[in-house]
């Protein structure tokens, strides 16, 4: 997407990634809508982004409530006719427990906002886009603990919302028109307010600076850390092990592959 003179709206948009996706995307000529239910920071970064020149409005919402991110389209809508994309970047870090003993409603809470708010986003804003069929754009931020589990040990609510959100924007690139771009953001370490120490984690400035171009690329994986491949490819040996001693390919096995089956039904009703 060519996001000069087009509006982006931003949640989680005040601080960390959020904030400096914003920046980026200010200097390319976008039109900036950040949300966020801290009005302090809120402002200070709409402040900070209008001091750079850059055209950015501020509105005050929640993103695990629907009502809130219907009422953030409202705004958009109004400021600028319509907006042009979404990134559903909100986030927490949640509990750090272990599995067993994570406390239930403390890891609700964090999938409100990291799975429910992204899904709140995109149903909002996803209505709008396919309505009018004009080209338009869905992002959302899910993490390097989307791919493999960068988080060892009690992080399980954090990391399991993680692998959610790519669920989530996977299937979405396949139910969504061509005009609509889908993009899923995977940070590694970057400085944030999230991050607990802040070497050697990424900068959040050069994070997106990296990905702001793939965002105009129109790529899926929208990815930043180069060793985050060696931490896949652990994972996929070890699941590609599994198979080859216990599942191993056999003739005829295509039979039961869902996807195939799918396709292969649908391309028979559209014959019928």
């Amino acid at each position: 997407m060519d996001f000069a003179g087009k509006c982006v709206v931003i949640t989680g948009g005040a601080t960390g990634i959020g904030f400096a996706l914003a920046k980026r995307l200010g200097v390319t000529g976008a039109k900036l809508i950040l949300c966020e239910p801290r009005e302090a920071r809120l402002a200070e970064a709409a402040a900070a982004l209008a001091a750079l020149g850059i055209d950015a409005r501020a509105f005050v919402g929640d993103v695990t409530d629907a009502a809130s991110v219907e009422a953030l389209a409202d705004f958009a809508w109004a400021a600028h006719g319509r907006a042009d994309a979404i990134i559903a970047n909100a986030g927490i870090g949640g509990p750090r427990a272990s599995v067993i003993d994570c406390d239930p409603a403390a890891a609700r809470a964090l999938f409100e906002v990291n799975f429910w708010g992204a899904w709140n986003c995109i149903r909002s804003f996803g209505r709008r886009f396919q309505a009018d069929g004009l080209p338009a754009g869905i992002y959302a931020t899910a993490s390097e603990n989307a791919l493999f589990n960068a988080v060892r040990v009690k992080g399980g609510a954090y990391v399991a919302s993680k692998h959610a959100v790519l669920g989530l924007m996977d299937m979405l690139r396949n139910e969504v028109s061509s005009a609509i771009e889908v993009g899923v953001i995977i940070p590694g370490w970057v400085k944030s307010d999230m991050t607990r120490h802040a070497e050697p984690a990424m900068d959040a400035d050069a994070f997106a600076a990296r990905i702001v171009p793939q965002m105009e690329a129109g790529q899926f994986y929208l990815v930043s850390h180069p060793y985050n491949v060696v931490r896949m490819e652990e994972r996929w040996a070890e699941a590609y092990a599994a198979f080859a001693d216990y599942a191993p390919r056999e003739e005829g096995d295509e039979a039961m592959d869902v996807q195939m089956v799918i396709e292969s039904g649908a391309a028979v009703k559209r014959r019928d």
